[in-house]
């Protein structure tokens, strides 16, 4: 407030004004505008901050939507390819299953064939062989009794029955030995010992009985042989089935196998001895190489770090090395330098240390010329019109006194900052 005058003159004289209490009101003034400003200042950024806080929540909101959506799309994505691989998979085991047993039923139809077959040729020729052995008892067994018919001795006529029928009963003895896995070799000797006999018979039957005649007897000689003869190799057909005996063919594509398969073998040991060649050749280079650098570091170590390498081969003899390892190295660098990195010497530490700390003052010191915030919380002074007439005089040309409170307190981080730089400048 300003102090006004009551009367025009007071005992005759122009009233004067108290300076203290126009600084007072002018104080009291400044600082309530400053204490609106401030207020304004602090509201408008409020609202500001307000204003600004709403709208990233709502971009918070709509980033943290955009997510949950892109989420919730991802996750369908991912369930709709899980459910198409899952059926895919589903899909290719249908069809390897029906592969499987469509080629089970391949199998088994082409088994059943070659089985049908197979009872289909062996009854061919079971009942060929006994064919064949039927007729050539037919075209024996008459050439026979012509030889043995005497008007005299009529019971020869039994003698071509015992001769053929001899071969008979022994082919059935070796059809028998067959079926119970028994030795079938006596059966084949009989056998063809009587067929012998009864060819022989007949073929002198023929040389030497016009009635028979050289071919008749001829004929029942094979006759006698060629039926007991298939008949045999029928029997021997069948005991090789039932021993569980190869036949040619079989033991052909058995050794053929063999073959191929000692023919993998060998080239996979050839294949195995190579790769071990060239391996032992690649550990050999290798060594060859770690040895030359072995010894590139050796001689580098000892040439520029004469002290170090000293104490490092010191090191390695006593403890039975065949070289300075890089722990070795490390243990003596460390007995002679002090420090735990190699490479690194006191005068390297000194420099980094010296470089560190004015790093650090040049990080920390304050901020001056025109970006200093000191003085940045004071509104800037207007320039006075250098023609305007001096407000003093209006006091009598004292200037008002100046009390506390007048100006508006420093701000706390311009009062942190003078301090740094009063330190700085004292530490200068």
């Amino acid at each position: 407030m300003t102090a006004m005058p009551v009367e025009k003159k007071i005992n005759g004289h122009e009233p004067r004004y108290d300076p203290r209490a126009l600084a007072e009101a002018e104080a009291i003034r400044t600082r309530a505008a400053a204490e609106a400003e401030a207020k304004r200042i602090e509201a408008q950024g409020k609202a500001e901050a307000d204003k600004i806080l709403a709208a990233e929540k709502a971009e918070k909101e709509r980033i943290a939507n955009e997510r949950a959506a892109m989420r919730l799309e991802k996750e369908r994505a991912d369930h709709a390819a899980h459910l198409a691989k899952k059926e895919a998979e589903a899909a290719k085991a249908r069809a390897e299953k029906e592969k499987a047993e469509q080629a089970a039923a391949d199998e088994a139809a082409r088994e059943a064939q070659q089985l049908a077959e197979q009872e289909r040729s062996e009854r061919y020729w079971k009942w060929g062989a006994r064919a064949i052995y039927a007729v050539g008892l037919l075209i024996a067994a008459p050439v026979q009794f012509l030889d043995f018919w005497d008007p005299r001795r009529k019971f020869l006529i039994a003698a071509p029955a015992l001769l053929e029928g001899f071969a008979l009963v022994l082919a059935c003895g070796a059809a028998w030995a067959v079926a119970h896995r028994r030795d079938v070799m006596p059966y084949r000797i009989g056998i063809m010992l009587g067929a012998a006999i009864a060819a022989t018979i007949n073929l002198r039957g023929g040389m030497t009985n016009p009635a028979i005649g050289f071919n008749a007897g001829l004929i029942g000689a094979l006759a006698s042989l060629g039926g007991p003869i298939v008949l045999m190799a029928y029997e021997h057909g069948i005991a090789q089935k039932a021993d569980g005996i190869p036949s040619w063919r079989e033991r052909r594509a058995a050794e053929k196998a063999e073959e191929e398969a000692a023919g993998a073998k060998e080239k996979a040991r050839a294949e195995k001895k190579a790769a071990e060649v060239k391996a032992a050749v690649e550990k050999a280079e290798q060594q060859l190489r770690a040895e030359e650098d072995q010894k590139r570091k050796d001689d580098d170590r000892r040439a520029n770090h004469q002290k170090v390498w000293d104490v490092a081969d010191a090191m390695r003899s006593a403890r039975g090395s065949q070289y300075v390892t890089e722990q070795i190295w490390a243990d003596a660098w460390y007995r002679v330098t002090g420090s735990k990195i190699v490479g690194i010497t006191p005068e390297i530490e000194e420099l980094t240390q010296a470089a560190a700390f004015k790093m650090k003052a040049v990080a920390e010191a304050p901020i001056k010329g025109e970006f200093s915030l000191v003085e940045s919380h004071r509104p800037a002074r207007a320039k006075r019109d250098p023609d305007a007439p001096d407000g003093r005089r209006n006091n009598g040309g004292t200037p008002p006194r100046r009390v506390p409170g007048d100006a508006p307190t420093p701000h706390p981080i311009a009062r942190t900052q003078a301090r740094l730089e009063r330190t700085t400048e004292q530490k200068d």
